[in-house]
């Protein structure tokens, strides 16, 4: 495509008449040589106007980063649709130079096109992008300066996250890059203009990507650490230009020169919290930390305590610049060199800094007035208090309230100042409220305050819940919240805190407060222990107001306490169940029609699922009320049917999770129909959505047209989401699944294209395991048609690479559960398959691979089908040719398993005892936490874990390097079958004995051919087993007897011989 016919399309896309048009021109001749250079081109031209060029470069950067990839075509139906050579070598040669020159519009959208280039072709296939960026670096020319570094930013990036090791192409790189940037940095220094700043503050976030998760060493020696050093104090210690103060202060934090000393102090924080703390780090940075504490902590601690300084005399501190200094001085309190300097200024720092930070403030007034719902958005945000100057505050003041003596004393006395000082302002009785529940858990813990805690309720908190001002009642019940665990003398207290807040959840009129409330009753109910029965009477009221505010606000934070509350009054909830799930089934529907575009849209999709789950958690405290339960799922089926209906993919696993539930106990009629309209998803939203491959949310992380999105990196629900609700259809109702062929179709065409698809191996598993259990549910129920498809289907799967074990043996167990099934239809079925290119039935190959990986069954289930099928095997009546042949390896095979599966009744018999005498948690006294000014806070435990997650991220990966014990539980186990019902004798150890037995007594020759290779050792386990077979088999009559109403003594009859030649137990 010429370049004039490509500028006449990009302009198209701009009017609505010729898009349609334009974009169809422009999806035919992409794949065209030399197209995707004419639309770099374009995007480099200054003739061009910039609507014309922002075109250019969004097309550009979608080509790019769809199809820069190699386009290996492996696993995939359509080949990718891949960039020709020579456009790859016109796109690497200029878009450095593209990047330098052009505005910032088109710039944004390089620096995505350089990042994927980076990640596909460096080092391998573009070492010269680094000559290139070095040349840039040394130019005398400053204005290229921003660009080129935005280049190495992103070549930086894309190592940010690895392993050390993985690191070594970025690091080789960085060696050349590190002087170059601290001397291009000092020159830079004395120039304050914007365009300098923004340059300084784009080397600094270089140099945080490189430094945040490992520092490499290799890099760092003390004379360019120290020359380091001293630019990051320069620049946090720089004033601001004056005429900046003209700018309105929300807007503030985004000039350069706030944004600049900002990274600088994330270099700092970072530099002192994760590689200079000696006692806190892992052991290669020991070396470093001891010289980072001696040398530079204090010095930088100087400069902060100078911003500090301008803070308290209400200069302007732009709020992430003061959090990252908090940060700082934070780390500072555990080691004695930095608290000395530190110890004369913490009274002040508090009182001055942190008190003020803690206050109700003029902007939270304003929010409070005009958005309560923001406002309650705003504070109960997670990501909010990862940055607020606030939280980093109540950290500072924890810490030295906790760690230093005398603190904690000087801190409670300043606030009860405040508290008794009738004149007080009451935001700064809000301030020291906050103060004191910031540090509820040290408080609780000391004898001095633990029983005066009761006595500053009483005075100072219960009194303000009759405040005029909403906010101090708001804190009023946010300071009960944060004492829920205190020691109550007086129950009259105790019921003044829960009325308080009960009346507040109900009656106040200001949501902040409601939701305040809401949280502080839950934990004091949780919490106390006759809070609950007082609250009992007032159970329908408190409900109804928490699902009012829920649906007012939609705060996930009140889905969590609405789900506590309905576990801690199970039955009190269960008559209002109906009404509660009515209510919430509204309110999700409120919450979905939300638009993708919104404002809070993630918030609200978090909301979506917490109710969901809520709902959940109703059907789980109402399951033994079958009618209150079968009108719980209309409700829920109309919110199953509005999710599917209108593919609001976001939401599946939950809605499985509901469908689930619905189907423990029974599978009504209408959850059957339900089934079809599942499948039909699968196949309309895609079988690689419910295998766990990524869809694309698209540009905007919209899925679903008119209904919010999530906008999560990636898309985890699979095949293990649907796999609970299937099992249920198969052991729960298996009647149903077998009076109408469609169901066992539905759910084998399922299982069928997983097996044949590529979704990756778990979904594989869970699929092969799901085939598993219908043979097993199903023995004896005349499903012959079905298992020979059902093992075509998982052995097949093997003709194809596997990579893990657990795939390979679950496909096996097909087979072997369908031995167990019936011997004669699996050794037909194995006659009747070949594998590919072979014309030999693959039963011999089948036997041979199953001995060969008979170590890799692990857990209680898949040794037990193991033996099981093993059983069958040895107990043929016309034994194939590749049976005889490996008599010898049988029995061996047998032992192993057996062994195992003693260690795996042991392991699991182990969990159910530590389940029954889980240790309480002692109250003990924290009266030895504070240190002497010269100590230091060495966390021993916390660096042992680093150094265990250090050596566990240096591991591959690979599964097996992590099985330290065979003997648990496997993944798929709970997905129980006829085999694992403990009421059901399907004992593999009695039929085991009972079998061998038989064959001794009826077939000699066999038994000896079994038999005869067999060492002492394997010959004391055999008894071994036999002596277990007895044991089990009394153990479980005992148990039954009990079940049954315990013993009857009658005359025993003891017969004069024991025939064990009859047929073995549990293989009918």
């Amino acid at each position: 495509m010429d370049p004039e016919t490509l500028v006449e399309a990009l302009r198209g896309t701009m009017d609505p008449n010729l898009r349609e048009a334009a974009e169809r021109q422009l999806n035919e001749g992409h794949t065209q040589v030399n197209f995707v250079s004419t639309l770099l081109r374009i995007t480099m031209s200054d003739q061009l106007d910039l609507p014309v060029r922002q075109a250019g470069v969004i097309y550009l950067k979608n080509m790019i980063t769809q199809h820069w990839s190699d386009g290996d075509a492996s696993g995939t139906e359509i080949p990718v649709k891949n960039i020709p050579d020579e456009d790859r070598e016109f796109i690497r040669d200029n878009i450095v130079e593209a990047i330098i020159h052009s505005p910032e519009r088109i710039r944004v959208q390089l620096t995505t096109c350089i990042h994927h280039m980076i990640k596909h072709d460096y080092p391998n296939k573009w070492t010269a992008i680094v000559d290139k960026i070095g040349f840039y670096l040394q130019s005398e020319n400053s204005t290229g300066w921003l660009g080129i570094l935005l280049c190495l930013y992103q070549l930086v990036k894309n190592y940010e996250y690895k392993k050390p090791e993985e690191r070594q192409p970025v690091v080789a790189a960085m060696h050349i890059f590190m002087p170059m940037l601290k001397e291009g940095f000092i020159q830079l220094l004395p120039n304050h203009y914007s365009d300098s700043v923004l340059v300084q503050k784009q080397i600094f976030k270089i140099l945080y990507a490189l430094f945040q998760y490992n520092l490499p060493l290799e890099l760092i020696n003390r004379q360019n650490l120290t020359e380091w050093m001293e630019i990051l104090k320069t620049v946090v210690d720089r004033d601001v230009p004056s005429e900046t103060l003209q700018i309105d202060e929300d807007e503030r934090p985004e000039l350069p020169w706030w944004k600049c000393k900002k990274w600088a102090l994330h270099i700092l924080a970072r530099l002192f919290e994760r590689y200079g703390s000696p006692g806190n780090t892992t052991k290669e940075y020991t070396e470093f930390a001891e010289l980072f504490l001696k040398e530079y902590a204090v010095p930088a601690q100087q400069v902060l305590l100078k911003v500090l300084f301008q803070y308290t005399k209400k200069q302007y501190v732009a709020p992430r610049v003061l959090q990252q200094t908090l940060n700082y001085i934070n780390q500072g309190i555990a080691h004695a060199l930095t608290w000395r300097n530190l110890k004369p200024h913490i009274h002040g720092i508090i009182q001055d800094v942190v008190f003020p930070l803690m206050c109700y403030t003029d902007s939270d007034d304003e929010l409070w007035r005009e958005d309560p719902y923001e406002y309650i958005r705003m504070k109960f945000d997670v990501f909010e208090d990862f940055i607020s100057p606030t939280t980093a505050a109540q950290t500072l003041l924890f810490t030295a309230c906790n760690k230093r003596k005398e603190v904690l004393q000087k801190s409670m006395g300043f606030c009860y100042q405040i508290l008794t000082d009738a004149a007080s302002d009451p935001r700064k009785k809000d301030g020291a409220l906050h103060m004191i529940g910031s540090l509820a858990e040290i408080l609780l813990k000391k004898k001095i305050y633990k029983d005066q805690m009761e006595f500053m309720l009483q005075n100072h908190v219960f009194p303000l819940f009759r405040n005029d001002l909403g906010y101090m009642r708001a804190r009023a019940c946010w300071v009960l919240h944060y004492f829920c665990e205190v020691k109550f003398k007086s129950d009259q207290n105790l019921q003044s805190a829960l009325d308080w807040t009960r009346l507040c959840l109900i009656n106040d009129n200001e949501m902040p407060v409601k939701v305040e409330a809401a949280i502080a009753l839950q934990v004091l109910i949780s919490n106390q222990e006759k809070a609950k029965e007082y609250i009992t009477p007032f159970i329908r009221p408190v409900m109804q107001a928490l699902l009012h505010i829920v649906r007012e606000t939609e705060n996930d934070d009140l889905t969590n306490v609405i789900q506590k509350m309905i576990c801690e009054y199970s039955e009190e909830v269960t008559p209002i169940a109906v009404e509660m799930t009515q209510h919430l089934a509204m309110t999700f529907n409120q919450v979905i029609q939300t638009g993708p575009d919104e404002e809070g849209g993630d918030d609200k999709a978090v909301t979506a699922m917490g109710i969901l789950n809520t709902i959940d958690t109703l059907l789980s405290v109402v399951e033994d009320h079958k009618e209150i339960t079968q009108q719980l799922e209309g409700i829920c089926l109309q919110v199953i049917g509005t999710v599917l209906q209108q593919h609001v993919l976001e939401f599946y696993e939950e809605i499985l999770s509901l469908a689930h539930s619905l189907t423990c106990q029974q599978v009504s009629p209408q959850m059957w129909q339900l089934l079809p309209l599942v499948y039909e998803v699968f196949q309309q939203d895609g079988f690689d959505y419910f295998t766990g491959v990524c869809l694309d949310p698209g540009p905007l992380g919209v899925r679903s047209e008119g209904h919010l999105s999530c906008s999560r990196s990636e898309v985890d629900v699979c095949v293990a989401d649907m796999m609970p609700l299937l099992h249920n259809y198969v052991t729960v109702d298996t009647d149903t699944l077998l009076s109408d062929t469609k169901y066992l179709e539905i759910i084998y065409s399922m299982c069928k294209k997983v097996l044949t698809g590529d979704p990756g191996e778990d979904p594989e598993c869970h699929a092969a395991k799901l085939l598993e259990v219908i043979v097993l549910q199903c023995k004896g129920r005349g499903i012959d048609q079905v298992v020979p498809l059902f093992v075509a289907a998982a052995l097949e799967r093997l003709t194809r690479e596997v990579k893990t074990s657990e795939l390979r043996t679950m496909c096996l167990q097909v087979a072997i559960a369908a031995l167990y099934y019936s011997p004669p239809l699996l050794l037909n079925t194995l006659e009747n398959l070949r594998f590919p290119n072979n014309t030999e039935p693959i039963t011999k190959h089948f036997i041979t691979q199953w001995l060969k990986d008979v170590d890799c069954f692990l857990g209680l289930h898949d040794r037990k089908m193991c033996i099981l099928g093993l059983c069958a095997l040895i107990d043929l009546d016309h034994r194939p040719p590749a049976v005889n042949q490996v008599a010898n390896q049988l029995l061996p095979a047998a032992i192993l398993l057996f062994n195992g599966l003693k260690r795996a009744y042991a392991c699991r018999a182990e969990h159910e005892n530590d389940e029954d005498d889980d240790d309480e948690d002692g109250e003990d006294e924290d009266e030895n936490a504070e240190l002497g000014s010269d100590e230091d806070d060495i966390d021993e435990e916390g660096q042992e874990y680093l150094e265990m997650l250090a050596k566990q991220a240096g591991e591959d990966g690979d599964d097996e390097d992590w099985e330290e014990d065979d003997a648990e539980e496997t993944a798929l186990e709970g997905y129980t079958t006829a085999v694992d019902d403990e009421d059901n004798l399907v004992d593999e150890y009695q039929i085991f004995k009972a079998i061998l037995q038989n064959i001794q007594t009826q077939d000699p020759a066999w038994y000896q051919a079994l038999t005869q290779e067999l060492n002492e050792e394997q010959g004391k386990h055999l008894q071994d087993i036999g002596t277990l077979a007895d044991q089990r088999r009394a153990a479980h009559e005992s148990k039954m007897i009990e079940k049954h109403g315990g013993y009857k003594f009658t005359a025993p009859v003891v017969p004069s011989t024991f025939n064990f030649g009859g047929t073995a137990p549990g293989m009918n």
